[in-house]
């Protein structure tokens, strides 16, 4: 135990399994005391096929919660014991209907009294707890059903990785990575147009000078991300040229340049901000959509690679 109490927390899914393996060595001594010649994995096949007469491998999986070819595996194991048979279904010859044997309904008094004494075991064991582990693993399911752990440990990943990335304002020093960025993420989709090399290549003067913004993120020193908040007029921005260079991406990059440009667009007290995108770049449009920004229709694009418009509206945070 002093390894899991030195791992802490990190080491939760090989605690778990630790308890998991001492349980189930457990579980096997239970049934050979009931005499019940049955191997604690295929309980919960077992259990379904004493309470449901003809289900099939399919049907079976989504009740237990395991996946088609575990299932299918313990169907196999168990009917190699004879505890099975499997037919082909009377309506579908392609689906397989597994249910007991008479082999197998013939557990089912033994371990029914089994039933009656772990569950009292179980009762008695959380009572002697200060914690009640069953509620607390049905929770734990449930959260994890709404959120994965592996996409729980992403996020938690993502967070530590933006506390060392810095939006920074845009300065002359940085017109060559503004292209670079954009030149290297439009050129793999599409071609540069005349607007491209315009904004691009004369930011201060399109972009900066007519009263807009560009931001751009910095990490360990090196230049990896931008966008720019171009205004339109005094009630509307366009959130504009949002690059994040290939091997930052899924960090959180464009998260951070998209509510620096947000903040400063409600600062100078603008209505809205639109963008124009393509839907081929999904990633950037849940992106834009975790922003707040929704679809609308409206007018053409000046970019031939532009097949969506999406607008966020600020009035709301107004004073």
């Amino acid at each position: 135990m002093d390894f899991y109490f030195q791992a802490g927390k990190v080491a939760l899914g090989s605690r778990l399994r630790r308890l998991s393996e001492k349980l189930t060595e457990d579980a096997a001594k239970i049934y050979a005391l009931y005499d019940v010649a049955l191997d604690p994995k295929w309980f919960p096949v077992f259990y379904v096929l004493s309470h449901r007469d003809g289900v099939s491998v399919t049907e079976i999986a989504q009740i237990i919660g395991h996946s088609h070819p575990s299932v299918s595996q313990i169907v196999k194991e168990m009917n190699k014991k004879g505890l099975t048979v499997v037919d082909k279904d009377i309506e579908d010859a392609r689906v397989s209907v597994v249910r007991l044997s008479d082999v197998g309904k013939q557990l089912v008094p033994k371990i029914e009294k089994q039933y009656i004494d772990v569950t009292q075991a179980v009762d008695g064991l959380l009572s002697e707890a200060q914690q009640d582990l069953w509620q607390a693993i049905e929770e734990v399911e449930f959260l994890l059903a709404d959120k994965s752990f592996f996409d729980r440990v992403k996020d938690m990943r993502k967070a530590r990785e933006r506390q060392h990335i810095e939006i920074i304002a845009y300065s002359p020093e940085f017109q060559d990575d503004f292209k670079r960025l954009n030149c290297e993420w439009i050129e793999t989709y599409f071609k540069l147009e005349e607007s491209d090399y315009q904004a691009l290549n004369h930011p201060d003067e399109k972009i900066l000078q007519p009263g807009g913004h560009i931001y751009m993120a910095r990490h360990n020193g090196e230049i990896i991300g931008t966008c720019a908040l171009i205004k339109v007029d005094s009630n509307t921005y366009e959130l504009a040229k949002m690059a994040v260079t290939e091997r930052a991406r899924s960090k959180g990059v464009g998260w951070l340049l998209g509510q620096a440009a947000i903040n400063k667009a409600s600062e100078l007290e603008a209505r809205t901000i639109y963008l124009e995108s393509n839907t081929v770049l999904e990633p950037a449009i849940r992106l834009y959509q975790k922003l707040g920004f929704q679809r609308v229709i409206g007018q053409t694009s000046p970019y031939q690679r532009c097949n969506i418009r999406m607008e966020l509206k600020l009035v709301q945070q107004h004073r």
